[in-house]
This record gives structure tokens, sequence and C-alpha cells, in this order.
């Protein structure tokens, strides 16, 4: 039986509409005859999601019994009896009430697949299983309920759910998602504009690499080695030297020019370490393509062309970009150089751009030797100088008359001696040294063509030569192997320096960090794994390379394992380390466990200042609640009780005295309460303003109602242009500003209510005679539940200025308090203009008092 197809709906959170689409899609089959039926779906009360229920068969739920309380689950085995054609599971990532056939929903799915049964289900990004500490660090949320990648990549389908987070915050609000009671707590939490950016940014960037992985696995499969340019890439190769900023930055503006586009730069280290590139350099470079958005990568590579190609390859990358030659023009003798090699053997697919520089033609060194680890194609060299030489030699010679005689002779041969051990090390020279002994004494020593030796100064002469070849080879091969020392020294400070800066600026992931042991070792993956006790099992606290790669679940399992403490290990596949390797690999284990603990330390950090700005705004809700809110309710209880008193007969105008004093302190319980809600929508960000063209003129006179008569001045010029704003949050702001003005102000004086045009902007100035605030608390006395110096307690919570600002902010304007000339304070309200329009009833009076 062929196994059945599974479809995932993915979302960056809930409420975004995955079981909504997923039940879209189940009457669009329905419709064209599929045999589809509701395995499991949970509505949560959402009416449209209840609806959409309405004509899809159902199949029953089993009941279990846990801790008294009775659940409903997915009955399979009802579902395998019914066997539809196509099954809706909702919640993949969902845990089974215990009892229950299999732990998780994600299995149930598997039998169902398993039977032949298609399925279509929904998950939403933070309950991916490796995506569990980031989701954590973004919404100080721990998921519970996870789900492994690998069931969801294995899915035949992944559709995104996408929804801005502002629409989804206004469906939250509408009370579409949860209920009414949970919403305001939800928004100011779980939902806050920043954490659901963050999810969406999260969730597209695991569909696109999901995406980029079905690509190369489609071009695996069919040998497709041309690069398909499905978006651009650009590799930015570099050589450590100071070019490479020039490189950069021309990349730079290359992918800016495409939606999309993406920088890699990518500095080729040989395997033997030996690099005249400057470590400073290469963290400047480094911390360069990062600022502008790119990636930077270490990659190991003999054959720095053929490496560069093959990395520019296996990312499917567009475009290359290098810098001219450094070399002068009697360097090009040692080869045509990486460039003109790239550019030659890049092919059809991928563009080769040369860039010119400051540092073209001024030198680059001679080339250096690779020291102890010699190529293949060396060793066989050496051993063609170190045999086939001397042989070849001793043909010529005997072909001559009058030969150079045996001196010189020697001299020859030593030369070959000398180039082999140049070329291929100890070994050929010793074995150049040993056959031209034989040569010599065999064709050029008398007796010829014998082993004797008939003159004691020829035996001598060959003796020194054996030993001076043997002393020379051992020579080179000393000086190749402290080379190599020397080099592989240099290689590792110039990983340490690059560990050492990410340190310092605390840049580096866990993620980087492991790709980035990934890409120095040349390994296929890297896992930091992590357990609570010697007996606990291991779990993967991260993990890089390919998703169909070998899983660890412990680090004995890896080709390289290097312990972290007594519960951590860093894990390695792909190939054996040299023991020389592991120094450096120590140094990156212990960085990725300070890494780890590092991003755990941010979490909490960041919740408990969530926690402690929760505690202090709660701390002053008390307080507000426990002086400002009760003083009008105890003035309002007063009057209700004596009109209600027998004892007393109330005349007519004390009755009015009386009511009217509750209703003063019902309309300051109005005021109050009504700030108070204003800060909530604020802080949650559920203020959606709803922005039209209107002249001043229409809207503060409406914010003058709550202030004595007489007590405030209007002066709104006639040919003030029309602004955009709210008109609703424009009074309530307006209304703040003006109220505390003539708090402040002393008795007698009147408040300034003036307006004046700026360019495209409107400026609305409050102006009042009071005490004034000294610029220290200028910006204080915007914060909620701010009140500056002694003011009395009975004069509000301390929310009207900042109700104000957010009001102003949120339709795009803005609000500062300045110092008024000759004493107070003046409150500037800045508007944006509506462009082109001419400002309305041009005959209205200038000035009006209320």
């Amino acid at each position: 039986m062929a196994r059945g197809k599974l479809r995932i709906y993915l979302g960056a959170a809930p409420g975004v509409g995955k079981t909504y689409s997923m039940l879209s899609e189940a009457h669009r089959r329905v419709e064209r005859g599929t045999d589809a039926v509701v395995a499991f779906v949970e509505h949560h009360g959402r009416p449209r999601t209840e609806v959409m229920l309405h004509g899809l068969e159902q199949v029953r739920r089993v009941e279990l019994e846990y801790r008294g309380t009775v659940f409903t689950e997915m009955d399979v085995d009802a579902v395998l009896e019914r066997a539809p054609a196509v099954a809706l599971v909702d919640e993949l990532a969902h845990t089974n009430v215990p009892g229950s056939r299999n732990a998780k929903r994600w299995q149930d799915i598997e039998e169902l697949l398993a039977a032949g049964i298609d399925v279509i289900s929904t998950v939403n990004i933070q309950h991916l299983e490796s995506l569990g500490d980031v989701v954590e660090s973004i919404t100080g949320v721990r998921q519970r309920e996870t789900v492994p990648d690998e069931i969801v990549r294995r899915a035949d389908q992944i559709e995104l759910v996408d929804m801005s987070p502002q629409a989804l915050r206004r469906r939250m609000a509408h009370g579409n998602i949860y209920q009414p009671d949970k919403v305001d707590a939800a928004l100011s939490n779980y939902f806050r504009p920043g954490n659901l950016t963050a999810l969406r940014e999260l969730a597209l960037l695991w569909v696109a690499d999901r995406v980029d992985e079905y690509l190369q696995q489609y071009r695996a499969e069919h040998s497709i080695r041309s690069t398909w340019q499905a978006r651009e890439r650009i590799v930015v190769g570099l050589t450590g030297g100071p070019e490479g900023r020039t490189l950069i930055r021309r990349a730079a503006r290359m992918a800016a020019k495409g939606s999309g586009s993406e920088v890699l730069a990518v500095y080729i280290a040989r395997s033997d370490g030996l690099t005249s590139a400057s470590p400073k350099e290469l963290t400047v470079q480094r911390t360069l393509v990062e600022d502008l958005g790119g990636t930077f990568h270490h990659v190991i590579g003999d054959d720095v062309p053929s490496a560069l190609l093959e990395f520019a390859r296996g990312v499917n990358a567009t475009q290359i970009v290098l810098g001219s030659s450094r070399r002068k023009t009697w360097q090009y003798m040692f080869g045509p150089g990486v460039g003109a090699t790239v550019a030659r053997d890049s092919g059809p697919d991928l563009d080769v751009h040369i860039v010119t520089h400051d540092e073209v033609a001024k030198g680059r060194g001679l080339p250096v030797s690779r020291g102890g680890r010699l190529g293949r194609s060396r060793i066989i060299a050496g051993w063609i100088a170190g045999v086939a030489g001397p042989v070849l030699l001793t043909l010529l010679l005997a072909a001559l008359e009058n030969g150079p005689g045996l001196a010189n002779d020697v001299l020859l041969f030593l030369f070959l001696t000398v180039v082999a051990a140049l070329l291929g090390g100890r070994a050929p020279a010793l074995a150049s040294a040993a056959v031209g002994s034989i040569l010599l004494n065999f064709f050029f020593t008398p007796p010829t063509h014998t082993l004797d030796v008939a003159e004691p100064r020829n035996l001598v002469a060959i003796v020194i030569f054996f030993a001076v070849a043997v002393s020379v080879a051992s020579v080179v091969d000393l000086a190749a192997r402290r080379t190599h020392q020397a080099a592989r020294l240099r290689a590792e400070s110039e990983i340490l320096s690059f560990l050492a800066g990410s340190v310092l600026r605390g840049e580096t992931t866990l993620d980087a960090l492991l790709e980035r042991v990934r890409e120095t070792f040349a390994m296929e993956s890297v896992a930091l794994l992590e357990r609570t006790g010697d007996l606990a099992p291991w779990t993967c606290a991260g993990r890089v390379g390919p998703e169909n790669g070998r899983p660890l679940s412990r680090p004995e399992d890896a080709d390289v394992d290097m312990p972290v403490g007594d519960h951590m290990a860093l894990a390695l596949t792909g190939r054996v380390l040299p023991a020389e390797d592991r120094r450096v690999l120590a140094a990156f284990a212990a960085q990725a466990a300070v890494v780890l603990d590092r991003q755990r330390l941010v979490g909490e950090a960041e919740r408990a200042r969530e926690l402690a700005e929760g505690n202090r705004i709660r701390t002053a809700l008390l307080a507000a609640v426990s002086h400002d809110l009760r003083t009008p309710l105890a003035g309002i209880k007063a009057s209700v009780t004596s009109l209600r008193s027998d004892d007393v007969a109330w005349s007519r105008e004390d009755e009015a005295e009386l009511l009217a004093g509750i209703e003063a302190g019902a309309d300051r319980l109005d005021h109050l309460v009504g700030n108070l809600l204003d800060m909530s929508r604020l802080q949650t960000g559920t203020v959606t303003p709803l922005i039209r063209e209107i002249d001043l003129d229409e809207v503060v006179p409406m914010a003058l109602g709550g202030v004595p008569e007489g007590s405030v001045t209007l002066d709104i010029p006639e040919a003030l242009p029309i602004v955009a704003v709210d008109p609703g949050l424009l009074e309530r702001a307006v209304a703040n500003l003006v109220e505390n003005a003539v708090k402040y102000s002393p008795p007698g004086a009147t408040v300034l209510v003036s307006a004046s045009a700026l360019g495209e902007r409107v400026e609305l100035r409050i102006v009042d005679r009071g005490p004034g605030v000294p610029d220290s608390a200028k910006s204080r006395i915007f914060e909620p539940f701010q009140r500056y110096g002694d003011a009395p307690r009975g004069a509000g919570v301390g929310l009207g200025l900042a109700v104000a600002r957010g009001f102003a902010e949120s339709m795009g304007g803005t609000l500062e308090a300045e110092d008024t000339p000759g004493g107070g304070m003046t409150m500037v309200l800045t508007l944006q203009a509506a462009a082109g329009r001419p400002p309305a009833r041009p005959d209205l009076p200038v000035q009006a008092t209320t």
C-alpha cells in the first residue's frame, strides 16, 4: 500500500488562519468529489472556524478520563476503519492525554499516513523542536508541545499562512482569536508587535530554507551542476588584503539593486594553515559584511580557485566578485592567478566580476611553500626527480665522450638530490642519494661498470656525496616540519582571534558558532549535546549541517567528540580529526557552552525585566486605585448616604448641591478610568487611528468641555491648513493637555491654546503660567503614573500627559514640553498637515474665549 501524503499549513502564531485554510481546502476537495473527513479539528470557540466545519463529515472522538476530567482525542481506530482518502488533523504538535494510543498527535498521523490516508494538518513555527530556544528568547514563553523538525520537513507540501502583526493584533482585539477576558493579557505579552514580527520572520526564513533545500535536493537528484538563478547570491572572494573592504561594498551595492539578493563573503585558507592574510583585517571585513546584511564564511581548501567555485556552486550563487590581482608583472610566471582561473572555469552559469582597487599590482610577496603537508603531485615529482633524474643524468653523461669529471658528476647528482628534497621531502631525497651513489660508483668511478673502487679518494668522494645528500634531505625535512608547526600555530592564532573577537562583541549566536566550527574543520554536521545528570539522556541544544544527516543521540556516535564539563559535549560528524586539531576544537567547545549560557541568561534577564516593569505598573496602578479612585468614590458615597438619611430634611438647594457633588465625582471617576483604559490600549498597541482631514477649529473647542468657563483662550488662525488626524484621539489628547494646564495655572490666569503652520506641519501650543518643570524632569512627566513635584494626591493618577503623547504619536505627530517665556510651561503638539488642501471656512472669527 502506498504511503499517504502529508500537507501542512504553517503559521507564525495562533490566529493567523491555519485551521480556516485547512477547512477551506477540505471544502474544495469535497466539491471535487474527494472523500475527505474531519478526524480532529478544534475551533476554540471561533465562530468563523466553527462555521467552516458545517458540511464536512466528522469522525467520532474517543473520550479519556484523566485526573477526574474527561478529555476527547482523535480516535485513530475509527479513522482507520473509516479509511477516507483525506483526513483533517489539527494541531500537529499536540500532546495526547495519558492513556491514548500514542503520546503525540504526529505519531497518530504517522499511522494514518502508513495506512495510505492523505493527511492535512496545521502547526505553528514556535512548536518546531529546533526553534524552542529561539522562540523562548523572543517571547519569554517555553513551548512544551513540540514536534520534531524532521516530521515537518518530510511533508509533501508545506504552505505558509501569513498575516501581518498589525492585522493579527486587530483580529485579536476584535475577539476573533481568544475570549474577551484574555485579550488584554495576550496583546500585552505574547502578541506584542515585536514578538509577532520576529515570529513571522522566523517562519518566512524557515520556509525559505525549506524551498532552498528542496531546490538543492532536486538539483542533486538530477545531477544539475549549473547555477539556477532563483535569486541573486553574490559570493565575494577575500584574500585578507585591504582591498576586501572595496569588494564587500561593491557586492553590497550590487545586491541592493535586486530584492532578496544575498551577499556571502568567503575567505579560503589552506589546509596546512599557511596564509598571508591579516587576522585583524579579516576581522574588520567580517564585521563590515555582517553590518551590510551579508554572511562571512571561512573555508579550507588547498586549490583556491577550485574551492571558491565549489563553494559558489554549493550555495547556488549567481555572481562572484573578485579583486584585480595585487601581484607584480614578474610574479605571473608562477601562474595566471586566482581571478583569471576562476573566470576561465566558472562556466556560463556564474558571472565573475573583477573589481579594480588601490592595491592593484603593488605586490603580495613571493609564493609561500606549503611545508610539511605536501600534495600528491609534489610527492610524485619528488620521486621522479630523486629516482628517474639520476638515471637520465647518467644516460646524458655517458653519452658524452669527455665527461666533466668525477667532481662535477658528484655535484650534478647532489643537485638532483636537493631538488628531490625540495619537491618531495626526505624519502625521495634519501632514495636519490642512494641511487646516485650507486650510479656514480658503477658508471663514473674507475674501474667502471663494477662496484669496486680503485682509488681511496674516489671512495671518499662517494661517501661524502652520500653524507651531504642525507644531511640536505634531513635539513629540508626539518625545515618543512618547523614551517608546518609555525603555520599551524599561526592558523590556530587566527581562528582563536576570530573567536575572541566574537566573544568580545557578544554577537555570535549558537548556530553561527557551530556553523563556524563546521566550516573551519570541514565537517558534515556539528551538534552541541547536553544532559542534566550522569544517567540522564542527551539532548541536542543546537545543531548545524544537512537536515537529512546522521542524527546524534550521544557523543559516542560522532566521529569526533569534545567534552565540555561533565554534562555537555561538542559532537562532529564527517571525518576523524587529527589530535593536533583538538586544541582549537576545545576552544570552540568552551565558547559554545558560554554562548549557550549567555543566550539563556539573556532570556532570563528579559523575563526579569518584563516582570519588573509589570510590577512597577501594578504598584503604580494599586496606588492610584487605593487613593485617587477612592477619593471621588468616597465623595459620591457620602452624598448618597446624606440624601438617603431620614434624620435630616434637605432643602432643594442642599439636594441640588449633593447631586452636583455626585455628578462631579462620577465625572472624575469616568475621566480617571478613561485614562487608565487609554493607557492600557496604548501599551498593548491596539490604538488604530482613523485618519481623515479636518480643521483644528472643529476639534479643539470640543476638547474644552471639562474645564471651567473663561479659563482658556483660543487663538486658531483662519489661514491654518487642514490637518490629517483622528478627530477622536486628537480631542482626547487636547482635553488632557488643557486640563493639565488649567490644573497648574495660578488663580485668575488663563491658558492660551494657539496654533500656527510651519511648512508641512501644524503646531498646537497649550501655554500656562504655572510653576513650570525643570529640563531634567521634562522627559519624565510623559511617563505613566508620573506627577512632578508635590502635586496633591487627589490631582489624578499621572496618566494624562502619557496618554496625550501616545495618541499624538499614533497619529504621526509629536508632543514636547517647553518653558513658557516669563514662567510656566508650554506643551507643543505637532501634527501633519494635509498637503495641498486649503483651509476651510475662512470667515470664522480669529479668537474665541471659553
